[in-house]
């Protein structure tokens, strides 16, 4: 069985124009097949300003109004995603960039509403392999950005890290899939000040136990939700650090059940 990655990257990369230059001429480089998924950084959010639309965030997640969506779109599945596949054919990796609507590869719902109104928020329901495992096969890199459809002609703005998960999920039937969550931390620390106190190893039992020490809290929760939807839906490795976990041994969190 063929192994599969999926990379998600964050904003700090993203938004850090080096970093990310130096990420992506590593990424080239990583050898077998591999996706890429990205988030938006900040770059929405000051063009936003600019346009005088409002951000709204609630609990840390952006609401989605008409007029910020069509702001995402241009960003994410515009600027972002196809900056990113430039620079990864100035490396001679060939890519296509993706929102969930290209190939009908990511179907999603509006979310409902139930005490908040996100809007134009989307929650995956399927994920079409096909389209990609055609690409996959010719050595063509698929590189989403965090935008699925309805399949009624509506984009959806859709969490990024939810987005990573579902792909290894999808494929784990026909592929051993590893997902990997790069973000600035070395991985889920013990004490959020101290960047070397590493957690290498949490199961389900001590994800409970940090949760209720408050040692997880507040953003790294959604994001290790999504790690255990992912290991128990047969994903091989999940694992959650700085980029450089991709290439060398550097200190990391791994995710078992």
């Amino acid at each position: 069985m063929k192994t599969l990655r999926i990379i998600k990257i964050g904003g700090n990369i993203i938004d850090d124009e080096d970093a990310l230059q130096f990420f992506l001429e590593d990424f080239s480089k990583l050898e077998g097949l591999k996706i890429l998924v990205h988030g938006g950084g900040k770059l929405a959010t000051q063009l936003a300003g600019k346009m005088n639309v409002e951000v709204k965030m609630v609990n840390g997640r952006r609401i989605t109004d008409k007029h910020t969506l069509d702001i995402i779109t241009m960003v994410y599945a515009g600027k972002i995603n196809k900056n990113i596949v430039a620079k990864l054919q100035a490396h001679q990796c060939n890519a296509i960039g993706f929102t969930g609507a290209d190939g009908n590869s990511i179907v999603a719902e509006k979310r409902p509403v139930k005490t908040v109104d996100y809007g134009f928020a989307g929650d995956i329901l399927k994920v079409n392999t096909n389209t990609l495992e055609i690409l996959l096969n010719k050595n063509i890199t698929p590189v989403f950005c965090a935008i699925t459809h309805d399949i009624q002609g509506q984009l959806l703005n859709t969490n990024a890290d939810t987005i990573a998960s579902e792909l290894a999920i999808a494929f784990a039937e026909d592929y051993k899939t590893e997902l990997y969550y790069c973000f600035e931390k070395n991985g889920v620390l013990q004490d959020v000040n101290e960047d070397d106190s590493v957690i290498e190893n949490i199961n389900t039992k001590t994800y409970k136990t940090l949760i209720e020490q408050d040692i997880i809290a507040d953003g790294m929760l959604p994001k290790l939700d999504n790690c255990f939807h992912a290991v128990n839906n047969n994903v091989h490795k999940v694992h959650i650090g700085k980029p450089d976990m991709l290439f060398t041994s550097t200190p990391h969190t791994t995710i078992q059940a």
